[in-house]
């Protein structure tokens, strides 16, 4: 599935595909989308970015964040992990998904932050 109003992807891979019932979402960072680069160089502001490209891809997609059942969260220092908790928390204020925080040693372009979801489909 391409999606417009979210970042293009960096790679062979599509920002959602649609399985049954779920939307699993690629692996997302803090790409700007109109812009196509990384603008955000601290945890808050990339994590912030990034699940605004999810809920941008959910939304394109029919779906939204409340229909999110799962969470992969991949920090590039685990240390950033109450700053990252603090936004993400936000986003997912009620009846959170489950979710895996794991550090990574070396994520794509240098970025501190990456989440992939699966969801609900709106469809």
């Amino acid at each position: 599935m391409k999606l417009k109003r979210a970042p293009s992807p960096k790679g062979p891979y599509s920002q959602a595909v649609r399985a049954g019932p779920f939307l699993l979402i690629s692996g997302q960072g803090p790409v700007d989308p109109k812009k196509g680069e990384i603008l955000i160089h601290d945890v808050v502001g990339q994590t912030c970015q990034t699940l605004e490209n999810i809920k941008t891809i959910l939304e394109e997609s029919g779906s939204s964040l409340n229909k999110v059942v799962k969470a992969n969260v991949y920090l590039s220092d685990i240390d950033d992990f109450s700053a990252m908790n603090e936004v993400y928390s936000g986003y997912f204020e009620k009846d959170p998904p489950a979710r895996t925080t794991i550090q990574a040693s070396r994520l794509p372009f240098d970025i501190l932050v990456e989440i992939d979801v699966i969801a609900l489909s709106g469809f």
